[in-house]
């Protein structure tokens, strides 16, 4: 087959291709350029996508023996991902942007190019394992997306939003291996990425500060911090740098009555307040998701699912259900606290990927409404 190797700079999308090589597939490398002004070399271990990490990956692809190009995808991903991100905070909402690099640029505006141009499939360094046809754990007789091996680096949560199409020209080589085993393999074959640190957080936002990031583009919106009672126990300088279940950075005035901390329970936006309150107010146990989007067939009435809410958060035993008019109810044996509209909720049938979708709303049960009448 030929396949486009995604090559970030990092030790994972290295020993990807290299491993793609080796299964005797025709590989090019190709670096996404993601930035305008990406001539800023990292000077930590946050960030992706600039020219020290373009030149690693052209060093990887010369040892490897393989063709190598940069793709310029630096409009879809400031459309697609940036201002996608700015507008769901500017809306009250927590988004996760690399579903949605995924979802939009790595396996949309990538994969469609490469497709475009004669390539069979695209192979990235995410931590996940496919499962095709007759291979032992496949149940749907389908190709399957599966948790990685390595449940501490598994990726499975950010690749959720791939449907059924995308799922049949992607590869994921690292799925069955461990960080450390990657690791060595980088080092094993002489890459000098073996040992450079792994980015984290938000790729364009290199410091880290969300919070700061946005006040530039959105700027300064004083309001308050109010109790449950409406209360103001507070001010703050725009609700959209608070999400639900935050409890640090608040700099309320005093604190609570009875002592006990107090979180965010609510941004609202239309008024610019936010609403904090007692741990016990974050806890919900319905879900109502929007956007679903299945690693294949839609799921037919109440099925059994794990949900997960957070990339690297455990995964809740819970109901599912595909509604008529498109919107997916998963109820949650237990409560869960702190989760956001925005966020995604994915969807497991043991290891293997069901679908996802984007939260809208939640509820405690005693407030929810039932799966053919939700709206």
């Amino acid at each position: 087959m030929r396949v486009v190797a995604a090559m970030s700079g990092g030790v994972d999308s290295a020993v990807a291709a290299a491993r793609m090589l080796d299964a005797g597939h025709e590989v090019v490398g190709v670096h996404l350029a993601l930035s305008t002004s990406a001539a800023t070399l990292r000077e930590s271990a946050r960030g992706c996508c600039t020219i020290e990490d373009a030149g690693d990956a052209r060093r990887v692809a010369d040892r490897l023996g393989i063709p190598f190009y940069v793709w310029d995808l630096a409009d879809d991903f400031r459309r697609d991902v940036v201002e996608d991100f700015v507008a769901e905070y500017a809306a009250g909402r927590t988004p996760n942007p690399c579903l949605r690099c995924n979802e939009r640029i790595k396996f949309s505006a990538l994969a469609d190019k490469a497709l475009a141009l004669g390539f069979d499939a695209v192979a990235t360094g995410h931590y996940a394992r496919i499962v095709d046809p007759g291979e032992p754990g496949n149940t749907t007789g389908r190709r399957e997306l599966h948790r990685a091996v390595d449940a501490a680096k598994d990726q499975s949560y950010v690749l959720g939003v791939m449907d059924e199409a995308q799922l049949a020209a992607a590869f994921f080589p690292l799925g069955d291996s461990t960080k450390p085993q990657i690791r060595e393999e980088a080092a094993a074959r002489g890459f000098a990425v073996a040992k450079k640190p792994d980015s984290y957080d938000i790729c364009f936002i290199a410091d880290g500060d969300t919070r700061g990031w946005l006040a530039q583009r959105l700027g300064e919106r004083p309001g308050e911090i109010v109790d449950t009672d409406g209360e103001v126990v507070g001010e703050h300088r725009g609700a959209y740098g608070y999400t639900v279940g935050q409890r640090k950075g608040l700099a309320l005035r005093r604190p609570a009555a009875d002592g006990r901390p107090r979180y965010v329970v609510e941004t609202d936006v239309a008024t610019n307040r936010v609403v904090v309150g007692p741990e016990e107010l974050l806890g919900i146990d319905v879900i109502v998701g929007e956007h679903a989007r299945w690693c294949g067939p839609a799921p037919t009435g109440v099925v059994a699912v794990g949900a997960q809410v957070r990339a690297h958060g455990r995964e809740l035993p819970a109901t599912a259900e595909a509604t008529a008019d498109g919107e997916v109810v998963v109820r949650l044996e237990k409560r869960e606290r702190g989760v956001a509209a925005g966020q995604s909720v994915v969807l497991y049938d043991g290891t293997r990927v069901v679908g996802s979708a984007t939260i809208s709303r939640t509820f405690a049960q005693r407030h929810a409404p039932t799966a053919s009448t939700t709206r």
